[in-house]
C-alpha cells in the first residue's frame, strides 16, 4: 500500500471522526422537569429551552439543564431568643425554580439557587422571629414560628424563587431550660386542677344551699295552707283512708286527735280478785 494511500485513508477517518463528533454535539436533550439554559461562546440567550429534544451549533453552543420541580433543603439554625435563650431549631425548607427565573439566575448568580439565595433569607427571618418571643412562647407556637418564618422569608426572596413550605422538624434547648419549663407547665396543670376542683365544690354548695332553700320554701308554703284552710288535711286524710274506722277523740277531731284504728285495739285481760 502506498505512502499516498495510507494517507487518504487516515485523513478519512479523521474526517468521519470529526463530522461523528459533530453530529452528536447538535443535538442536546433537556430532561423532564428541567428547563435548558443555551450559552453559545459566553452568550446567554434570554429564552430558556423546553424539556425534550432539540438542535444546536456544534463545538461553540451548550445547553445546561435547570431544575424546575419542587426540591427540599434541610436548615438547622442556632437562634436566641427574647430572654437571651440558645435555642436550636432545625426546618425543612421546600421550594421550586420558577420558568420565567430560569435564565435570571444562570445569568446573575453562581452556585445552587438554595445554598446562596434561599438558606440565608430563611435563616435571618427565623432568628428575627424568634428574637421578639421567648423560649416558652417558641416552644408552645411552634406553627406560629413556622408561618411567620414562611412568610417573612417569601418577601426577602419576592418573585425570583418560589417558597413552597417550612416545616419545624425539631426545637431543641438547653437542658437546664427543658428542666425549667418542664416544671413550669407541671406547676400550670396542678393549678389548673385545684382551680377546678374548688369551682366545681363551690358549685356543689351552692347547689345544696338552692335546694335547702326550695324545701324551706316548700314547707314555708304548705304550713301556710293549712292554716288558713284546715280541710286539707281533711282531704288528704280522706284521700289516704283504707277503709278502717278509725277512734275519734273528741267532736270533729282531726290531726293529732285522730287514734289507731279499732281493729288494732286488743282487749285488756280480766283483774282476778283474790
Amino acid at each position: 500500500m502506498s505512502p499516498r494511500l495510507i494517507t487518504r485513508l487516515i485523513v478519512g477517518a479523521v474526517v468521519v471522526f470529526i463530522l461523528i463528533i459533530a453530529a452528536s454535539s447538535s443535538t442536546y436533550v433537556v430532561e423532564p422537569g428541567h428547563r435548558g439554559v443555551m450559552v453559545t461562546l459566553g452568550h446567554v440567550s434570554p429564552v430558556f429551552k423546553p424539556e425534550g429534544f432539540g438542535m444546536k451549533v456544534p463545538f461553540f453552543t451548550a445547553v445546561i439543564s435547570q431544575p424546575i420541580r419542587q426540591q427540599t433543603a434541610t436548615v438547622d439554625e442556632e437562634c436566641y431568643s427574647s430572654d437571651l435563650q440558645q435555642i436550636t431549631i432545625g426546618l425543612k425548607v421546600l421550594y421550586r425554580i420558577p420558568e420565567a427565573s430560569v435564565v435570571a439566575l444562570f445569568r446573575s448568580y453562581q452556585g445552587q439557587p438554595f445554598d446562596t439565595l434561599i438558606r440565608p433569607r430563611v435563616a435571618e427571618a427565623l432568628k428575627e422571629i424568634v428574637a421578639l418571643r421567648n423560649a416558652e412562647s417558641i416552644v408552645q407556637k411552634r406553627e406560629e414560628i413556622k408561618s411567620r418564618t414562611l412568610e417573612i422569608a417569601r418577601k426577602k426572596l419576592g418573585d425570583l424563587l418560589m417558597l413552597e413550605d417550612v416545616v419545624v422538624e425539631h426545637i431543641k434547648l438547653t437542658k437546664s431550660l427543658e428542666n425549667a419549663i418542664e416544671a413550669k407547665m407541671v406547676q400550670q396543670q396542678e393549678a389548673a386542677r385545684a382551680k377546678f376542683a374548688q369551682q366545681q365544690a363551690e358549685t356543689e354548695a351552692k347547689t345544696v344551699v338552692i335546694k335547702a332553700g326550695g324545701e324551706a320554701e316548700s314547707i314555708n308554703l304548705r304550713g301556710k295552707a293549712l292554716r288558713e284552710n284546715p280541710s286539707v288535711l281533711e282531704l288528704q286524710v280522706v284521700e289516704q283512708w283504707d277503709g278502717v274506722t278509725p277512734i275519734v277523740v273528741g267532736p270533729g277531731a282531726t290531726g293529732a286527735g285522730m287514734l289507731l284504728p279499732l281493729g288494732d285495739l286488743k282487749p285488756s285481760p280480766p283483774i282476778s280478785k283474790p
